[in-house]
């Protein structure tokens, strides 16, 4: 039965869910799972609580947990990334700094000042990770969930060996708010039923078809299908919908200049590109609720602690619900040979054919018993490929510069993000990354 170690398991809410999707899987209810955390307090809980989950459900499945993931990575079948290294502190400086100088990130974690440092400080660790990886487990499947994704798996794939994949939620996300838009909506919350196991599972429809790629947090639709006929028709139409519209001001306004719906949400593309965000008014036109993922992340376990609690003690059942995450369905198809398709950030090998080869895409990538097997796409549609290509601008200075500790390639990185270079000049984006530097000098070892 395959062993999975999921390392940054002190990320509690994530990874109880990733450890319920794997369960919901009768062929992956034998595995040893693995918790790794430098945070002893947080590792404890999340070891409670999947043992809670394992005298629940009367799973046979094994738990191990350390702080040291060299005590758990020999012969370790899948390596799970979800890692924050600086924590909230780090990410306080990554949005703040910005802010002062009027770079408004209210994710901050993928692109511009925010992600590229996100990115310096994280990339280090996962060559560490790799590191140990090809040492211990090195035919192991090493799946990604941390941002920046784009930065992080293309400087895995260029410095190291360490077969990978980065995924996200945004491509099957998108899907069931595009099939909602147009009035089909997900299917009823299904119960399904088998000899081990009893869980509820909301799937897409199945009338609905898609083909997405890009690049991460900025991948398009570029078919969106509903039962075999083009449904983008209907999706211009609902566009014409006050109500629909108001809901995805930022993505809508992409679609109608630039012909395709993009997959990630509008308060992410918006930081993306250098259209919405230039003033005070611009942010209230396009994006008129905030939504602020430092606050949302500063609030941390707090509006969860009395539920976990009450699920360690069992006085509250832990809800057997499968996810849209696709890391539990590659575990699974690759253990089977039950066929899936998802969408995963993979090294270009001419996949994207007008962008860069090496650099980091997200397209459909078939899974079986021999591992990922990415979809060619060809070309994009030049306007797509142009908007990627501003972001992959960036992605491919961050990686440079941490990859041979060159400061420069950081300095003209941030240069070159579209929302930074649409608001400030060369001599203030340089100060700016310089109050980063040694704001940020204890996270960043070695600058």
């Amino acid at each position: 039965m395959p062993k999975i170690v999921l390392i940054g398991a002190g990320s509690v809410v994530f990874a109880q869910k990733l450890i319920i999707d794997l369960i919901t899987f009768p062929a992956l209810q034998n595995s040893t799972i693995s918790l790794v955390d430098i945070d002893e307090e947080r590792l404890e809980l999340i070891t409670k609580l999947t043992e809670r989950l394992k005298k629940q459900e009367n799973l046979p499945i094994t738990i191990e947990c350390t702080t040291e993931r060299k005590n758990v990575l020999p012969g370790a079948d899948y390596v799970v990334n979800m890692i924050q290294v600086g924590g909230l502190d780090a990410y306080q400086l990554d949005v703040e700094i910005p802010r002062k100088y009027g770079i408004d990130q209210t994710v901050g974690d993928t692109l511009g000042p925010g992600g590229v440092f996100r990115g310096l400080r994280t990339i280090p660790a996962l060559l560490d990770i790799a590191r140990d990886i090809e040492e211990l487990c090195p035919q192991a499947l090493f799946i990604n969930y941390t941002n920046p994704m784009a930065i992080l798996c293309w400087a895995l794939s260029k410095a190291t060996r360490v077969k990978n994949v980065g995924l996200c939620h945004s491509v099957q996300g998108t899907a069931r708010t595009l099939a909602e838009f147009i009035g089909i909506g997900a299917k009823d919350e299904t119960e399904y039923q088998d000899e081990n196991a009893k869980f509820s599972y909301k799937p897409l429809p199945q009338d609905i078809d898609y083909w997405v790629a890009g690049i991460n947090h900025q991948a398009w639709f570029l078919e969106f299908k509903y039962k075999g006929e083009d449904a983008y028709p209907l999706l211009w139409k609902a566009m014409e919908n006050p109500e629909i519209y108001q809901q995805e001001i930022v993505r809508f306004e992409i679609m109608k200049h630039f012909g395709y719906f993009v997959t990630e949400s509008s308060h992410h593309m918006s930081e993306y590109v250098p259209y919405f965000r230039k003033n005070p008014e611009l942010v209230r036109k396009f994006i008129p609720e905030r939504w602020d993922y430092y606050e949302i992340c500063k609030e941390g376990l707090a509006p969860y602690q009395d539920k976990i609690r009450k699920q360690i003690s069992g006085e509250e059942p832990i809800e057997i619900r499968r996810s849209l995450e696709y890391g539990s369905q590659i575990i699974n198809a690759m253990e089977t040979n039950q066929i899936v398709r998802i969408n995963g950030n993979v090294e270009n090998s001419d996949l994207i054919t007008n962008l860069p080869c090496g650099s980091c895409v997200e397209v459909p990538c078939l899974v079986d018993h021999l591992g990922i097997h990415p979809c060619y796409v060809g070309n994009l549609p030049p306007q797509l490929a142009a908007i990627n290509l501003t972001n992959i601008n960036v992605q491919e200075l961050a990686v440079i510069g941490a990859l041979e500790k060159n400061k420069e390639a950081i300095y003209q990185a941030i240069y070159l993000d579209p929302l930074t270079s649409a608001l400030l000049t060369l001599p203030e984006i340089k100060r700016m990354v310089d109050e980063m530097f040694e704001a940020e000098k204890e996270y960043l070892p070695g600058w």
